[in-house]
C-alpha cells in the first residue's frame, strides 16, 4: 500500500514539528514538510502523530483459556490503545509455548482470529526442555520467559535458580534474551500466608522476593554474559542492584507496567479484585521511586502485562481471586496522564511505550524514520477520557481503572501504513 499522513504534530526524533509521513508497502519511504505530500495524502489536522506502540508482554490465552481473551479481542484491545504490534506470552494458553508444536498450535490458532494487529511470540523456559529453545530460535520466537516462582498455571513450572545458566546460555547461543519473573519462592515461602484482606496479600509477597530474585539473574548474567530482561518490576528496592549491574556492563534490562506506576496500596481496598496482580502493586513512595528510575534510565520500559480472565476467577478475596491485570488498550492514556504530571514528554513516552519494547523484541518498528515498519498512532493527548469498562474492547469488563479520569484518546492505529495485519515472523 502506497500511503501518506500529515499533521502539524508529528513526533520526529524527539521534536514534535509539522510533517509528512510516506510510506510503501508497510514501510516508511520519506518524512517530508507538511505541505509537500502527495494530493491524496490523509490530513490528521492537529492530532499528534507518533511511533505506535509495541506492548511486548500480553497474554492472549488462546487457545486453552481463550474464555478469558483471545487473539481476535486482544488485537481489537490493542488497536484501540494505539498498540501496532503485540508479543505474546507463552503460558495461560494450552498447550503453553515451549515446543515448535506448541508455536505452531497457538499461531494456527491466531491465523484463524480476526486480528487488528500484528503478533509476535515469545518462547518459554521450563525444567528439562532446554533442547527446544533452537527448534524454536529458528520457529521465529523472540526470546524466552521463565519462572522462579511459581507461575499459576500447571503446565508453566518454575525453574530453580541454579538452572538460570543454563537458560541464560541457551538464549545467547540463538542471539536472544531470557524474560524472567523474578521472585524468590524462598522468600515467599517464609512470608504471612496471604488472606482475604490486600495488606495481607501485600505482605505475602514482599520487596525482598524481586531483590533476592532480581540479584540471583543478575549474577547469572554477570557468569553467562547473557542477555537478561526483569519482568513486570514492582519493588523500588531492587533499582540499586540494577543500577550497579548495568554501570558494570551486566546486559540487563528491566520492565514496569502501569498498574504500579498509578495504583497505590494505600488506595486498594478489600473489594478491588481487579487490582491483585503478582508481584504485587506497592506503596506511594514506592511508586514515585519507579518514576524516578524511569527518569534516569534504570526502567527502560511500561509495558501493559495484560492478564486478563473471566469474572468468575476476580471473586472471593485477594488469597484466592486470580492475579492479573487487563490494561492492553489503557496503556497510553494510564502512563501519559501520570507522566504528564511529573513534567515528562512525548519523546520520553515513545521510548517507554514504542522503542524499547520493540527492540527487546528485535522489531523494526517504535521511530518514525525511512525503513522502519510505517506503524503509527494518531491522538489527542489533550483529551480527557473517563474509562468505563463497558465500552472497553478486551473480552472481559474488569479493570481497576473504572471511573478514572484519563488524558489521551486514540483517534487511529495505523499499522504498516494500513496493510492487513499478520503472524511475525511472515515465514518462520
Amino acid at each position: 500500500m502506497i500511503g501518506a499522513v500529515t499533521s502539524t504534530r508529528v513526533l520526529i526524533g524527539q521534536l514534535l514539528r509539522p510533517a509528512t509521513i510516506l510510506f510503501e508497502a508497510g514501510r516508511i519511504t520519506g518524512i517530508v514538510d507538511h505541505d509537500d505530500g502527495p494530493p491524496d495524502t490523509t490530513d490528521f489536522g492537529d492530532l499528534v502523530v507518533m511511533p505506535a506502540l509495541v506492548d511486548s508482554h500480553v497474554h492472549v490465552n488462546e487457545p486453552g483459556r481463550t474464555a478469558w481473551e483471545g487473539f481476535t479481542t486482544a488485537t481489537a484491545a490493542a488497536k484501540a490503545g494505539g498498540v501496532a504490534v503485540i508479543v505474546d506470552m507463552p503460558l495461560n494458553s494450552i498447550p503453553a509455548t515451549t515446543t515448535p508444536h506448541a508455536l505452531e498450535v497457538k499461531r494456527r490458532a491466531a491465523g484463524a482470529a480476526e486480528l487488528s494487529v500484528d503478533i509476535a511470540f515469545w518462547g518459554g523456559i521450563v525444567p528439562d526442555n532446554l533442547d527446544e529453545v533452537a527448534p524454536l530460535a529458528a520457529a521465529g520466537v523472540r526470546g524466552f520467559k521463565c519462572f522462579l516462582v511459581e507461575s499459576g498455571v500447571d503446565e508453566f513450572p518454575a525453574i530453580e535458580f541454579d538452572a538460570l545458566d543454563a537458560a541464560l546460555n541457551a538464549c545467547a547461543a540463538v542471539g536472544l534474551p531470557l524474560l524472567v519473573h523474578a521472585e524468590s519462592p524462598a522468600v515467599i515461602a517464609a512470608a504471612p500466608a496471604p488472606g482475604p484482606g490486600y495488606a495481607s496479600y501485600l505482605a505475602s509477597r514482599p520487596p525482598a522476593a524481586e531483590v533476592e530474585a532480581i540479584e540471583a539473574v543478575i549474577a547469572a548474567a554477570r557468569r553467562t554474559g547473557g542477555r537478561a530482561h526483569i519482568l513486570h518490576l514492582s519493588a523500588a528496592d531492587a533499582l540499586p542492584a540494577i543500577a550497579r549491574a548495568r554501570s558494570e556492563g551486566v546486559a540487563i534490562t528491566v520492565e514496569t507496567c502501569p498498574h504500579y506506576l498509578t495504583l497505590t496500596a494505600e488506595e486498594i481496598d478489600d473489594e478491588n479484585l481487579a487490582a491483585k496482580c503478582a508481584p504485587p502493586i506497592r506503596d506511594a513512595a514506592n511508586r514515585e521511586r519507579l518514576w524516578e528510575s524511569l527518569a534516569e534510565g534504570t526502567i527502560d520500559m511500561v509495558v501493559s502485562d495484560h492478564s486478563p480472565c473471566t469474572g468468575d476467577l476476580k471473586r472471593g478475596g485477594f488469597d484466592t481471586a486470580w492475579g492479573g491485570i487487563a490494561s492492553l488498550e489503557l496503556r497510553l492514556p494510564l502512563v501519559w496522564t501520570e507522566a504528564v504530571r511529573r513534567g515528562f514528554g512525548l519523546a520520553d513516552l515513545t521510548r517507554w511505550l514504542c522503542t524499547a519494547p520493540a527492540r527487546l523484541a528485535g522489531l523494526d518498528t517504535g521511530s518514525i524514520a525511512p525503513g522502519q515498519r510505517a506503524d503509527l498512532v494518531v491522538w489527542d493527548p489533550e483529551a480527557v477520557v473517563i474509562v468505563d469498562p463497558m465500552r472497553m474492547t478486551q473480552r472481559h469488563p474488569i479493570t481497576p481503572y473504572a471511573g478514572r479520569s484519563l488524558r489521551g484518546r486514540v483517534a487511529s492505529t495505523i499499522v504498516r501504513g494500513g496493510d492487513i495485519p499478520h503472524l511475525l515472523p511472515e515465514t518462520p
